[in-house]
């Protein structure tokens, strides 16, 4: 009997890409897209937020792969068996997505974008003082395999980088900080502060009301992680106050973001659609048939999830 890999996702166009392209590259096995009907009994599952239903109407999974750098979606199911193996993806064509959206990002507002749009606006011809990247420092909370590459990235165009991770890290050209420097001595050198921390019960609002007063006065945030890791109040406040500058925001607790939500309007942030690094479907199915291959043969698999630090 052939091996049965189960692609659930709620995007239907998503899901019938990933059945195409793990059954090209895994052609001795059966792919199909379950439906919650009368679907075959898997032996793994590769998918984005599957249903609720979906582990107990697939009680013999060996191992269950997530069509995405991120977990939390899995790790919050209310019938994920406990000892199933869970792995992620690890750049799948995402870093450089990443990268080239936070060093975008950056770039606005070292060279004042916003205010030379909002002269055009107004017709005003007005040069004005623009500082070099060296007086930019930008701070990268989370340095895993996205948080790293984005750091090189913006550290090759000529600004100071720093990172921070729970452990210790050592990366070529970025000033490291981890817990036994505490996140207070981080965040206070950062005038860009970009989030790429995942999403565990550890860093649930991370980013509250005192820990964004711990970033300079005037300094920018960007979050191209996860909605949750951040205090959505607390950063309102914050711009309102003139406390920080602004903010790019490219994912939210709520998704799609409400139509009501002052994010939408407030004249210091800036939204996007959760699309700083999307999946590339094909890149990423070349990455989960390796490492199922990797796991039927009993060796070691990369993006293994630790469930107890929550990615």
């Amino acid at each position: 009997m052939p091996t049965r890999i189960a692609i659930t996702h709620p995007d239907t166009e998503a899901r019938d890409r990933w059945v195409a392209a793990l059954s090209a590259r895994l052609p001795d096995a059966e792919v199909f897209a379950w439906s919650g009907g009368d679907d075959p009994i898997a032996d793994y599952a590769v998918g984005w937020k599957p249903p609720d239903d979906f582990f107990a109407r697939q009680p013999r999974l060996r191992a269950f792969f997530s069509a995405a750098a991120g977990v939390d979606h899995v790790l919050r199911h209310p019938g994920l068996p406990p000892t199933l193996p869970l792995f992620r993806l690890e750049d799948a064509g995402m870093g450089i997505q990443m990268a080239q959206y936070c060093l975008h990002e950056v770039l606005r507002v070292q060279r004042r974008s916003g205010d030379f749009e909002a002269q055009q606006r107004d017709a005003v011809w007005r040069e004005l003082p623009v500082e070099p990247p060296a007086s930019w420092p930008v701070g990268i909370l989370g340095l895993g395999v996205l948080g790293a590459q984005v750091a090189a990235t913006i550290a090759s165009a000529g600004f100071p980088v720093r990172g921070y991770a729970q452990r210790a890290r050592k990366l070529e050209g970025v000033d490291c900080f981890d817990a036994s420097h505490g996140l207070r001595a981080f965040l206070a050198g950062c005038r860009v502060a970009i989030v790429l921390a995942p999403l565990t019960p550890a860093t649930v609002d991370l980013l509250d009301a005192e820990r964004l007063s711990w970033l300079p006065r005037g300094a920018w945030l960007i979050n191209v992680a996860r909605g949750g890791l951040l205090v959505e109040r607390a950063l309102l406040e914050a711009l309102d106050r003139g406390r920080l500058a602004g903010a790019t925001l490219d994912v939210f607790r709520d998704e799609p973001l409400p139509p009501a939500h002052p994010f939408w309007r407030h004249p210091k942030v800036r939204v996007t659609p959760h699309v700083a690094a999307v999946t590339r479907v094909e890149a990423s199915a070349e990455q989960v048939a390796a490492r199922l291959r990797d796991f039927e043969r009993g060796v070691a698999v990369g993006g293994a999830v630790d469930r107890r630090r929550g990615y």
